[in-house]
């Protein structure tokens, strides 16, 4: 990844990566991710709240890596933004990463990522993320496969199967 680019991630990837324990991909591929604080307060804190395991394992890695939640100054927030329907959590990620000037935003969630593309920001998302670590070399065919089909059977990773079984298709898989 080119050193100039913010990596700046809503609570999608985040989940699904934790949920995969497949968090280390994202220090692997980028090094630092930025984190908005209303990301991490969905995530970890109302997630431990609710008994998640995987928020507590999100938390501990987001500390090991001294990522530290990062506010967003109200300023940042556009009129396009404010008028998108966007929560809060994919509101602030995309203010944080149009400060940063050249970002990559990470984003699972459709209206999101099509407002970061209007916005001139690269998006890509959790299959997005596995997909750069196995053309990287980070991972085998078969760990690719195997997080694409943990993802297609679990209730709690909310991707869809079609679109999983098409990449796979598509990566001749």
């Amino acid at each position: 990844m080119d050193a100039d680019v913010t990596v700046v991630s809503n609570a999608g990837p985040l989940m699904v990566l934790s949920k995969l324990n497949a968090l280390f991909l994202l220090r692997a591929l980028y090094g630092r991710v930025h984190v908005p604080r209303s990301v991490y307060d969905e995530v970890v804190a109302a997630g431990i709240r609710q008994g998640h395991e995987d928020a507590r394992r999100l938390e501990f890695f987001l500390r090991q890596e001294e990522w530290l939640p990062e506010d967003v100054d109200h300023a940042m927030i556009t009129a396009d933004l404010l008028q998108a329907h966007l929560d809060t959590g994919e509101r602030d990620t995309l203010a944080l990463a149009i400060a940063s000037g050249h970002a990559l935003v990470l984003m699972d969630e459709t209206v999101g990522r099509e407002m970061a593309r209007d916005l001139g920001l690269t998006v890509r998302g959790s299959l997005g993320v596995l997909i750069e670590a196995w053309q990287r070399s980070l991972m085998s065919a078969d760990q690719l496969r195997f997080y694409f089909a943990e993802m297609a059977r679990r209730q709690d990773i909310w991707i869809s199967h079609t679109l999983v079984e098409r990449l796979l298709r598509e990566l001749g898989l």
